[in-house]
């Protein structure tokens, strides 16, 4: 096994973001970023196993993945409008966001 570290990129740059609400970002129980749409935090990381946690304030979502020395895991958090958000948004001044976390990246087999 390689001494080589690993990295892990979370992003916020889809098109499909509607923009709104904060996403925050933590990694191994750490907080690493508070990302706005547009933006993307990169940590090194040794290989194994890591636990990637992002929120909204409002939907929470997990993901564990195992590395290898040298790969680079690429993971893409989206907010989301659900059917009703910009209604209620209007009518309330807030409304429902959903958020979606994927890895973008083809992991090792």
């Amino acid at each position: 096994m390689s001494d080589a570290p690993a990295t892990i990129t979370v992003s916020r740059t889809s098109p499909d973001d509607i923009g709104l609400r904060e996403v925050f970002a933590s990694l191994d129980g750490d907080s690493i970023a508070i990302l706005a749409h547009g933006e993307s935090v990169t940590r090194t990381v040794r290989p194994g196993e890591h636990e990637i946690r992002v929120h909204n304030t409002l939907i929470r979502k997990r993901m564990t993945l195992r590395l290898e020395a040298g790969e680079h895991a690429r993971l893409l958090a989206v907010n989301r409008a659900g059917r009703w958000t910009f209604s209620i948004l209007a009518l309330l001044g807030a409304g429902p966001v959903y958020l979606t976390l994927e890895r973008t990246d083809k992991p090792h087999a």
